[in-house]
């Protein structure tokens, strides 16, 4: 995924809340491999209270990806089948 992406990721944890802690947690469920590391979070947090930086979502993907976050969470081992 690309930075821009992530950005918007990032922006929409801080907006919804969520500490840096909490918004490295959320990224690694859903993008284990690619997630940015905590520093980067920290940064962009950093900036977002700042007020330096708009992040206004353009990127094509954006929307997928904030679904993402916004889905209820599925556990595996909760499946009815008997």
């Amino acid at each position: 995924m690309y930075k821009k992406e992530f950005r918007v990721l990032i922006k929409y944890c801080f907006l919804k809340g969520k500490n840096t802690v909490e918004a490295k947690t959320c990224l690694d469920a859903e993008f284990p491999d690619t997630v940015p590391r905590k520093s980067t979070i920290k940064y962009w947090y950093a900036k977002f209270r700042r007020r330096e930086m708009k992040c206004d979502g353009r990127t094509i993907n954006n929307d997928y990806y904030i679904a993402l976050l916004d889905r209820p969470q599925v556990n595996e081992n909760d499946s009815e089948n008997p």
